[in-house]
């Protein structure tokens, strides 16, 4: 079996399999009790935040542990609407769904005003046109991922960064594909709010965190026994926080040579596609730039480019048509709706990770021509 579609959800790493096995074994007390058991898991809750905090150059207590990504993504903008009473939001229409369903959801409770930025045909996000809905709406909230899930893009994050703070604005960015591939730097792009799930690199489902500007004071939509400071009750995910904070130290002990392997991974299979299946075409700016790891490319649209996601499965060979957020469903992209309206080829996300292989490259290339073909 060959598994390409680490965008969705990564192969948790060995040696994170082995610190969560040492605590499942060792420490199951409740890190909200008082006693021995109870105070050696709140040290490793502790400890862990400690580390994920200073791989983001932030302070410990603006890190929340939460569920996941939409988790934060929920929080963060039904509080920055309803707590903060923010009027304007400026986002895309290339972000996740967890992003336009919050909003959704919200205006039919809410009165505030939704923007979109413009983009151009490669879904790269147009920041002066974001620059100039600032500058008309000073104070808003920017909700704009670090990088698309679906075709790869990367946001000039410092940039939205330092236009949102030029125009006291409040930014918010799904760093979830990003998390642990790049430095984050949080304080030095003037991020207020950040997302992550460590299942995207290499760690446990089931847990993440939410980054929050020390500065700034929100409420909690989880209430009960008032863990994470109030912000989300709920009794930690001790075994899960363990894996992430490992994850972490892994990715940034290895960021350079996997950056490096995951770059040379994707233009070694975009140079054998394009070798081996004529009129194939790349969404975005994957032959360039964006993330090391994604891949999305589009086929004319016939009976056998139809076939090509199931028949690529039948051969052990496992990818997307898209995004993986929507609950098994195979709905046309969004992403893809939005930047070419009128395209209907059918389309594949290839995403790597460090466990990838060039010689998987090849067997799956050759999948593909023989359907192809066929």
């Amino acid at each position: 079996m060959i598994y390409f579609d680490n965008a969705a959800t990564s192969p948790i790493d060995p040696e994170v399999v082995i610190e969560m096995t040492k605590v499942m074994k060792e420490n199951f007390g409740n890190p909200s009790s008082i006693h021995s058991f109870g105070r050696e898991a709140r040290v490793i809750i502790e400890d862990a935040r400690s580390k994920i905090s200073s791989f983001l150059n932030v302070s410990p207590s603006e890190i929340f542990f939460t569920s996941g990504g939409t988790e934060a993504i929920n929080l963060i903008i039904r509080a920055c609407i309803i707590d903060l009473k923010i009027e304007n939001v400026i986002t895309s229409n290339l972000e996740h769904h967890a992003v336009f369903k919050t909003l959704d959801y919200l205006k039919t409770k809410e009165k505030f005003n939704i923007q979109y930025v413009n983009y151009d045909k490669s879904g790269r996000i147009d920041i002066y046109d974001l620059k100039n809905k600032l500058k008309e709406n000073p104070k808003s909230l920017v909700v704009l991922m670090h990088a698309n899930n679906e075709i790869g893009n990367l946001l000039p994050i410092k940039k939205v960064g330092e236009f949102c703070k030029e125009f006291d604005s409040l930014f918010f960015s799904d760093t979830v594909q990003t998390m642990g591939k790049f430095e984050n730097n949080f304080k030095k792009l003037n991020l207020d709010f950040a997302a992550c799930s460590a299942h995207k690199l290499h760690g446990p489902k089931g847990i993440g965190f939410v980054y929050i500007n020390g500065e700034i004071k929100i409420n909690p939509i989880i209430f009960g026994g008032g863990q994470e400071r109030n912000m989300r009750s709920g009794t930690e995910n001790i075994y899960g926080i363990t894996g992430m904070a490992k994850a972490f130290e892994i990715a940034y002990r290895e960021m350079k040579k996997t950056q490096d392997y995951l770059n040379n991974l994707k233009l070694y299979m975009i140079s054998e596609l394009k070798k081996n299946i004529s009129s194939i075409k790349f969404n975005g700016e994957c032959e360039t730039v964006g993330l090391p790891n994604i891949i999305s490319a589009s086929f004319p649209e016939n009976e056998k480019a139809e076939m090509l996601l199931m028949n690529l499965d039948i051969s052990g060979v496992a990818v997307s048509g898209g995004s993986a957020c929507t609950s098994g469903t195979s709905k046309a992209s969004h992403v893809l709706n939005a930047i070419d309206p009128n395209n209907n080829d059918p389309t594949i996300r290839f995403s790597f990770s460090k466990f990838n292989t060039k010689d998987e490259i090849d067997k799956c290339v050759s999948v593909m021509v023989k359907v192809l073909q066929k």
